[in-house]
């Protein structure tokens, strides 16, 4: 049996799958592909057995969302790396090897990931991971090569392996029993940033996440969720919450970041209005309700939790992103540090 399982998780995904599996199978020789049907009501499971009986196929009998999806799906399968991968990439030659190559070069690194570009603007990268997964001071992810919503044309400025924050969802190579260590994705999140809880979660017990740039997929993006739908707004205002709460320890006690944040939110609820979008203020609203419900629970957690000072893990810029972007006009990586 091969080491490593290139995993795509599908829900009513059918015309990604027919459109990039002959491209994962063409480029994945060392891999087995392997596709978690995530309750799909289309044709999906009818097409992947007739077009493509080879593959494992693993059926969730409900949608479970990216983070239960996977964490059941990959239970029934073992391998020494997960390719935790989208549905709606498209992958190149030798995309796996670079990456596996470095998580087998030291017992510390549990995820990789890989340069990640546009899938229809070829030489700019991707919103959803670009060259590696960042954050701020007060908790609010941006990529090298992707700062909030400017996304770099890639200048070879980004081909180096360097240790990041966080891997994207979108293509990350994890080692399966560090994945399973830390009880895999956080169910809760259903969809968005359970990919950086996770990572954080791995960085305060010590361990360290990595971005290859020789290998490169391109993303289609918003595939599953689009990028302007008020239920992705709601999750990722939510979810951020539920994982700053979970994870902080820093300089700044924990209700300073929280207050930060909510009155951050309440700008963002203005900005909404100025653009046309008044209901995705009701999305934010739901978001910290589910919040405040659930911190009780998020208090467990962190009692029961190993958490090291934010502000010296790699990955951090211990600056506000939203102050360089919107005032000070830093709009590519590089201009945050200066």
């Amino acid at each position: 049996m091969k080491e490593t399982a290139v995993v795509i998780l599908n829900f009513n995904g059918q015309n990604w799958l027919e459109k990039f599996l002959p491209t994962f199978i063409l480029n994945s020789k060392e891999a087995d592909i392997v596709i978690i049907d995530n309750g799909s009501t289309d044709n999906s499971v009818a097409f992947l057995n007739n077009k493509f009986p080879e593959l494992k196929l693993i059926k969730l009998k409900k949608n479970l969302g990216f983070a239960g999806g996977y964490n059941e799906g990959l239970k029934e399968l073992n391998y020494t790396y997960f390719v935790i991968v989208n549905s709606d990439i498209e992958v190149t030659k030798n995309w796996i090897s670079p990456n596996i190559k470095i998580l087998e070069s030291n017992e510390n690194i549990v995820a990789v990931q890989p340069k990640i570009k546009s899938y229809h603007e070829r030489n700019k990268f991707e919103h959803a991971g670009a060259a590696g997964g960042w954050i701020d001071k007060l908790g609010f992810p941006f990529c090298r090569g992707r700062v909030i919503d400017s996304v770099e044309k890639d200048n070879d400025q980004y081909n180096d392996t360097t240790e990041i924050f966080w891997a994207s969802g979108a293509c990350m190579f994890v080692k399966a029993k560090d994945f399973f260590n830390q009880k895999g994705f956080d169910p809760t999140f259903f969809a968005h940033m359970e990919e950086i809880d996770l990572c954080w979660r791995w960085k305060n017990n010590g361990k360290s996440i990595v971005y290859c740039g020789e290998s490169t997929v391109f993303h289609v993006g918003g595939g599953t969720l689009n990028y302007n739908s008020p239920k992705k707004v709601f999750l990722n205002h939510r979810n951020n919450l539920y994982m700053i709460h979970k994870n902080f320890k820093g300089n700044l006690p924990l209700t300073a970041i929280i207050l930060s944040r909510l009155i951050l939110d309440g700008l963002a609820c203005f900005k909404y209005t100025l653009s046309g979008k008044p209901h995705f203020i009701k999305s934010i609203l739901k978001a910290h309700f589910a919040y405040y419900k659930k911190i009780k629970e998020l208090n467990t957690f962190r009692e029961n939790s190993k958490l090291k000072y934010f502000n010296k893990m790699k990955g951090v810029l211990n600056s506000s992103i939203i102050w360089k972007y919107y005032v000070l006009q830093k709009c590519k990586f590089v201009e945050l540090f200066k």
